[in-house]
């Protein structure tokens, strides 16, 4: 086992510091992290039976065309339905004016095995420039948002004390109510399905809305996150710890930079982690680029013709689609931390420093999977994932990543290394992916294989054997009609 460093309890969050770029510090934990393996713990070429499987493994999270069509059409009749209902609702003026931002995998075409979740961002205008003070110990992620002066307009409903601070908490709860009564007036085309709002989540800035069947109510089909945004004016420019925008020179051009730099960025009403928060805290927002996240990965190359022709395809979006998803599936408990924001993040600064679209090309799947995936275990292993946007914030500091949960994730991205990518294949009958041997005691499986739940696969039988299987159920059912009849005759 190599050894783990983790984030040092005196600095939960790591400052890059004026002479280094956060691209010069990951690069050097990447090579870091080499350099510290063991004699055998090298990575080690990609066989082609594990390169198969990846193959095998991107081709299988391709989403079906009927199935994301269905999806679609429902999600997009329920979004235009409820700008309608917002727009026609006299007792909350101030939603109006509300428009509807699609974000989330789906919408950045990354999305995997079935379209069944979705986000829509729900952009709130501000009458007027934005006051953002940046909150001690968040390091540019969370703020203090007022107006810059006092206003008539329809946002006073949801203003504190002092007439000038936006309230988080006031926009998230008149949210809740305001879907929960669209939702009860609301009807799914072809009446086969209901939506139905969820419980409130805890810190959670997103009304949460599931789809289930009529007649069967317990089976979520689709799940929709709509999440209220207050939209800064692209005029007033983002906040200090953001405004030299992400470091993509050496990808996108310093010209995609600066005019990233010129949109428009969103707050949306999530406090930070943690308890005994100030009052300040309670009532703050979380800065989000989700919109323009979306644009990256959408126009991902580093020539403008990435994708735009069978014959300038890359491996990009195969290569992220395959990275998460199966250690959220296999450890749902164990690594409850991680989300795919922090998959998106490694993929995002591993684009940023592998820029050339000359080393994403398909037949180099395996080979650019494997860098990713050895990219993520870099950042785990250090301890640091800069935010993309806001590098002076580490994803993987504690409390937002707790210390417990990142070496797990440590253990299972080497496991999964080490032994071959299990994730990606069918389990085997044989013995357990690692056994550490004890002088003194009988093997032992290591803690996170101990974790890993059996998987059945169903078994396909040939087209002869179902053949032949119907043919003697057939045989046995004519035969004991024929008994019975002989029966019925003697008697």
């Amino acid at each position: 086992m190599m050894e783990m460093p983790v984030p040092q309890p005196h600095s939960p969050h790591t400052s890059l510091g004026r002479d280094h770029t956060w691209q010069e510090l990951i690069f050097q934990q990447l090579l870091n992290l080499e350099l510290r393996n063991k004699p055998g713990d090298e990575l080690a070429p990609i066989s082609p039976e594990l390169a198969r499987w990846i193959r095998l493994r991107a081709q299988d999270l391709k989403l079906r065309q009927s199935d994301r069509q269905w999806a679609v059409d429902l999600v997009n009749h329920l979004r235009e339905s409820l700008l309608v209902f917002l727009k026609n609702s006299d007792e909350q003026p101030y939603f109006q004016s509300a428009s509807v931002l699609s974000s989330g995998s789906y919408y950045e075409m990354v999305k995997i095995l079935n379209p069944n979740e979705f986000d829509m961002m729900l952009k709130l205008q501000s009458p007027s420039r934005l006051k953002m003070t940046e909150l001690d110990q968040y390091h540019g992620l969370f703020y203090e948002v007022a107006l810059s002066r006092s206003t008539r307009s329809h946002i006073r409903s949801f203003l504190l004390d002092d007439g000038l601070t936006i309230s988080a908490s006031k926009i998230i709860s008149e949210m809740h109510r305001l879907v929960r009564k669209f939702i009860s007036t609301y009807r799914v085309p072809g009446n086969s399905w209901r939506w139905v709002m969820n419980r409130k989540r805890p810190n959670s800035p997103a009304v949460t809305l599931s789809l289930l069947e009529v007649d069967n109510g317990k089976q979520e089909l689709l799940s929709v996150d709509v999440v209220p945004a207050l939209e800064v004016p692209s005029s007033q420019g983002w906040p200090l710890a953001a405004r030299a925008g992400p470091d993509v020179d050496n990808w996108l051009g310093k010209k995609t930079r600066r005019s990233l730099t010129h949109q428009t960025c969103f707050f949306v009403p999530k406090k930070p982690p943690g308890r005994n928060l100030s009052e300040a805290a309670k009532e703050s927002w979380r800065i989000s680029f989700s919109h323009i996240e979306k644009e990256l990965i959408k126009a991902h190359g580093n020539k403008r013709t990435c994708c735009e022709t069978s014959a300038t395809k890359c491996c990009r979006k195969q290569c992220f689609k395959i990275l998460i998803e199966g250690l959220k599936q296999r450890y749902p408990q164990e690594l409850d931390a991680l989300c795919s924001y922090h998959g998106k993040t490694a993929f995002l600064h591993t684009l940023s420093i592998r820029a050339q679209d000359s080393l994403w090309t398909p037949r180099q799947l395996p080979a650019c999977f494997m860098y990713l995936l050895r990219a993520l275990e870099g950042h785990a292993s250090s301890g640091l994932l800069p935010h993309f946007f806001v590098p002076t914030s580490n994803l993987f500091a504690p409390p937002t990543f707790p210390r417990k949960a990142l070496v797990f994730l440590i253990e299972a991205l080497e496991e999964q290394r080490r032994q071959g990518l299990p994730l990606l294949m069918p389990p085997a009958p044989a013995p357990p992916l690692a056994v550490h041997s004890h002088s003194d005691s009988q093997p032992q499986l290591s803690p996170v294989v101990q974790q890993t739940p059996v998987i059945q696969y169903p078994v396909i039988l040939p087209p002869q054997v179902v053949e032949m299987k119907s043919f003697e159920q057939m045989f046995k059912i004519v035969a004991l009609v024929v008994v019975l009849v002989y029966v019925c005759y003697l008697l």
